[in-house]
């Protein structure tokens, strides 16, 4: 089997390579991989005050926030130390002090 990326607009497993490009034959995405690995290389991640967010930065909540499956919230103002960058729509991971392990969407931030 091959190891093709899978199409980037459609999730599908079926990609083929066609000359220099590859192709999705179920929506008929076309895309170059080396643009898609120059894309990842640049994906920035902001704040919600547009400033860019680092591995290794500390933030700052600016919304009370649910926690999901739980009766309790993260307060607005709660200091978040030393994130992790990561990928998908909850593109922060770290600590909370009383609450462990979570994913937090970079929105929901701003840098201290």
């Amino acid at each position: 089997m091959s190891n093709l990326p899978n199409c980037p607009k459609c999730g599908s497993q079926y990609t083929y390579e066609d000359g220099n490009l590859l192709v999705c034959p179920e929506c008929a995405h076309e895309w170059s991989l080396t643009a898609m690995e120059e894309a990842e290389e640049k994906r920035v991640v902001k704040d919600a005050n547009g400033n860019v967010l680092n591995d290794g930065d500390s933030v700052s909540v600016i919304k009370d926030l649910k926690v999901k499956g739980s009766s309790s919230v993260i307060k607005i103002g709660t200091k978040v130390k030393n994130i992790r960058l990561i990928e998908g729509d909850h593109d922060i991971d770290c600590k909370i002090d009383g609450f462990g392990a979570m994913q937090l969407k970079s929105e929901f931030v701003k840098k201290i």
